[in-house]
């Protein structure tokens, strides 16, 4: 890892505060970045004209006893890297050779997402109950790094 990782880093955890999911250990925050320069943001949160589990005042899948990790279509919430992802879509950049920075490791949805949308490296800090992403970034050729603090 070198200072531009933790800086990126550092902006991912920032976005991750803008957060509408109602559990607090699951703010997510994304950055994608190409030559050093940010190209989107996206957090976890609710799609627009939908309430947030915050606004609910309770979160979905704990009252379905949904386990983390598990059926991710059970959600308010589109995750920060689809938001990223969806962001660069509307203001027409292209992810081609970027990097996305999350704080969390990527699911197995937005593992595709991902890989389709032409990013080719990922760091993460967080880990996440889902190996099946992983085994499809391999597959696809994307470096995936679990973020290591600078010391």
């Amino acid at each position: 890892m070198d200072k531009w990782d933790a800086r990126f880093m550092e902006m991912a955890y920032t976005v991750s505060n803008w957060s509408s999911c109602y559990k607090e250990n699951r703010q997510v925050g994304a950055v994608v970045v190409r030559d050093k320069r940010i190209l989107t943001t996206g957090y976890n949160g609710a799609g627009a004209g939908i309430k947030s589990c915050k606004e609910r005042g309770e979160c979905i899948r704990q009252i379905k006893g949904i386990a983390s990790g598990t059926c991710h279509e059970i959600c308010y919430a589109v995750h920060a890297e689809q938001n990223a992802i969806i962001q660069a879509a509307k203001i027409g950049v292209s992810l081609e050779g970027a990097t996305l920075y999350c704080t969390h490791q990527p699911c197995s949805i937005c593992a595709k997402m991902i890989i389709n949308s032409g990013i080719k490296r990922v760091i993460y800090d967080q880990g996440y109950p889902d190996e099946f992403s992983m085994e499809m970034f391999t597959e696809a050729g994307l470096e995936v790094v679990k973020f290591e603090t600078l010391k």
